[in-house]
């Protein structure tokens, strides 16, 4: 089967038809010692720490570019690979690899909907058997992808054409729960939780498309606007960037920085 028809949201049963595809590459994303009890048959492990900056106070912020070469080609992607990304948790972690490859111009990558919890829960076969990728020499050298920073959602506070959706808990976005400095959320931002998008009676798969578009509706989002998605790492909100690519947004950008960045600054305007 030719990988050129690949979804952006792939269900199980067709990832298991194309495994042992020459230009896929699966990657898990989940905890270590997850991936060590079970995962997808030649699915690569990442740490999910490889792909983010921790440094502080400021977490989430991208790897630099020789960081991100040296991730992408230990895990053996090359610029014709499609990349199918899962993770144990409902997809937050593989969706930050997605939007990281997203930002550096590689356009093919899926998420598997549902993840870990739909592949194991409905019997597909798994392996316990680490799998040692075949490097190779992926070079990255274009960030000119969907990133918003401090300075651009500054400068497009107000604006009617962007929206700003916090995908943080509501005691975040309340500034209840403080995870930072201040708490609170970017002035005109709405709240919509990560996990809202996910099926729990369906092992955390992505809810009917109709069903999530009426819930970003209500609160003013649609496709006629620039959303920039965050939260407190870009973690949560690098899901809530790929919910939004499968139901055909087209301009996305996400805060890579988020409420880390955002809480931190005691000159950054706060509701």
């Amino acid at each position: 089967m030719a990988d050129t028809d690949v979804p952006l949201l792939i269900e199980p049963d067709d990832l298991e038809d194309r495994l042992g595809s020459a230009d896929m590459v699966v990657v898990d994303v989940s905890k270590p010692d997850t991936y060590a009890k079970l995962h997808v048959p030649d699915a690569v492990h990442l740490e999910f720490s490889h792909v983010i900056d921790r440094a502080q106070p400021t977490k989430g912020l991208l790897p630099s570019d020789p960081e991100l070469t040296d991730v992408l080609s230990g895990l053996g992607i090359r610029p014709e690979s499609h990349v199918v990304a899962y993770d144990d948790e409902g997809g937050g972690r593989a969706s930050r690899l997605l939007w990281t490859l997203d930002v550096v111009g590689h356009r093919r990558f899926s998420l598997l909907n549902g993840g870990l919890h739909a592949w194991a829960n409905e019997g597909y076969p798994v392996d316990r058997a680490p799998v040692a990728a075949s490097p190779s020499h992926y070079r990255v050298t274009s960030r000119e992808g969907p990133v918003a920073d401090y300075e651009y959602v500054l400068a497009h506070l107000g604006d009617p054409l962007v929206r700003l959706l916090d995908a943080r808990s509501p005691g975040e976005f309340e500034g209840r729960d403080v995870r930072a400095a201040r708490g609170g959320h970017i002035p005109g931002a709405v709240n919509f939780e990560w996990t809202l998008a996910m099926d729990r009676d369906r092992n955390l798969r992505l809810k009917p498309a109709a069903e999530i578009e009426q819930m970003l509706a209500t609160r003013g989002i649609t496709r006629e606007h620039e959303v920039i998605t965050y939260c407190q790492t870009h973690h949560r909100s690098a899901h809530t960037y790929i919910v939004l690519k499968t139901l055909g947004f087209a301009r996305l950008k996400g805060y890579p920085g988020s409420w880390s960045d955002w809480g931190n600054r005691p000159d950054a305007p706060v509701e």
